[in-house]
């Protein structure tokens, strides 16, 4: 059976057959997800509940954490139910709105990403006017601006899946749908369709990252000139966090887009797996460990919770 131009439903291959190993990954993804859940809500939580976090550094990160919410929410439990169910079919309908949402929380990480480089620069090299240029409007707008963006980015690129014929029980070597990957099981011509992903890329992925290099070089510049080391470390040490998320979620990525090229289907099962599963769960841990204002936040709310429980 065929929905217009395209099957009914699709296979998703997953991370393994062997029937001895899915009640390890069901255990494990389980898990993970359920850890990822956790750690971003309680950063969410600690971000409402303490007033010293109550400023657009924070006010971003917490964002950030229902970005990573939504983001595993997506594709982990669709995993999880064909595992327990010994199914890997999902539906034309289900797959095309996995790839739409994969597609449109990605990038709102990546704008997110870059609001937060800016954030650190305003506040490292314009310190005085810190309080004026990041006001609540902006941030707020800068947020909201970024959500409709990659909304319309998003369905602009789900419209063009539509128009590709796929045959009867498509096979997509993942355990997600994602538009690379329907692009790639296609049977239809798909030239007009890759000119648009790669100018979707350069424009969503090459610019902001251009912005966060740009952001830390004048952080860099401004440091540089500082006479004191005390003074460098602790305005630099605000930035810690934000790079090594930045180079979690874009080495990642960058292994996605590489590993299209690679030929074992585990390898690439496995790189991707580390995009949509892995950054979402370590963003929390990441921002928690280094940074001693979330730490106390998230110590002061545990404690609130602990007499109730």
């Amino acid at each position: 059976m065929e929905v217009g131009n395209c099957t009914s439903e699709f296979l998703l291959l997953g991370l393994s057959d062997d029937p001895a190993l899915q009640p390890i990954l069901f255990g494990l993804f389980l898990s993970i997800y359920l850890v990822t859940v956790l750690g971003n809500l309680l950063i969410i939580l600690a971000v409402i509940s303490d007033f010293h976090l109550h400023t657009p550094m924070y006010f971003f990160l917490s964002n950030l954490s229902f970005i990573d919410i939504c983001f595993i929410s997506n594709t982990v439990p669709k995993m999880l139910v064909n595992i327990q169910a010994q199914r890997k079919d999902i539906s034309y309908t289900e797959c095309l709105t996995q790839a739409y949402f994969l597609n449109t929380f990605a990038g709102m990480e990546n704008f997110l990403l870059t609001i937060m480089a800016y954030d650190r620069f305003v506040a490292i090299c314009h310190p005085l006017n810190y309080t004026v240029i990041m006001n609540a409007q902006f941030c707020v707008l800068l947020v909201l601006l970024s959500w409709i963006i990659i909304f319309w980015v998003s369905l602009m690129d789900i419209l063009l899946v539509k128009k590709l014929t796929f045959s009867p029980g498509t096979e997509i070597p993942q355990f997600f749908c994602g538009l690379a990957q329907l692009f790639k099981v296609a049977t239809s011509d798909m030239l007009i369709n890759n000119i648009i992903l790669y100018v979707g890329t350069i424009l969503l992925g090459v610019f902001p990252m251009t912005g966060i290099l740009f952001s830390y070089f004048q952080i860099v510049s401004t440091l540089w000139k500082m006479s004191s080391s005390v003074g460098k470390y602790k305005a630099f040490s605000t930035c810690g966090s934000h790079l090594c998320v930045v180079s979690l979620f874009y080495g990642t990525g960058l292994g996605v887009y590489l590993s299209s090229s690679v030929t074992h289907s585990s390898l690439r099962t496995i790189i991707a797996s580390m995009y949509t599963v892995v950054t979402p769960l370590l963003n929390p841990f990441i921002y928690s460990l280094r940074n001693k204002d979330v730490k106390g936040a998230l110590g002061a709310l545990l404690s609130r919770a602990a007499p109730g429980l």
